[in-house]
């Protein structure tokens, strides 16, 4: 029974995913009302990459810029549901071993001496132009 209600699962998630891409949103919502209610039904836990694909809240089917907004800030993603404004934060990746996770963006120092002051003369340019020199006499 447990396959069988994966199976449907997988199906009905795939389903809301075609609907959603045509214009269906409220069939794709029902589809992943149907999925949830299969997975409590008979005790199965949804893929992470299905949990990832609604709202908690209201069972929206979510596609980026129309049902969900998403904001990446100080280490996180901040998804916010359009419908009913419920927002899902999660970690972008183990901060505290230094590993991002994929496709977390990652920033590098650079190296001091690549980096020019601003304003500083450098070994091109010489501390005093000759031409303020010729207004001056």
């Amino acid at each position: 029974m447990v396959q069988i209600a994966r199976e449907r699962i997988s199906a009905l998630f795939a389903l809301a995913e075609r609907e959603a891409g045509g214009g269906h949103r409220d069939l794709a919502d029902r589809y992943v009302v149907l999925a949830r209610r299969i997975g409590t039904r008979y005790n199965v836990r949804l893929l992470p990459e299905y949990r990832e694909l609604y709202c908690r809240g209201c069972s929206a089917y979510w596609l980026e810029g129309v049902t969900v907004r998403t904001r990446l800030r100080s280490g996180r993603r901040s998804r916010t549901c359009l419908r009913c404004g419920r927002v899902r934060r999660t970690p972008l990746g183990d901060r505290a071993a230094g590993v991002p996770s994929a496709g977390a963006p990652t920033l590098r120092a650079a190296p001091r001496s690549d980096v020019a002051l601003v304003g500083a003369p450098t070994e091109e340019e010489p501390t005093e132009r000759p031409d303020d020199e010729a207004e001056e006499g």
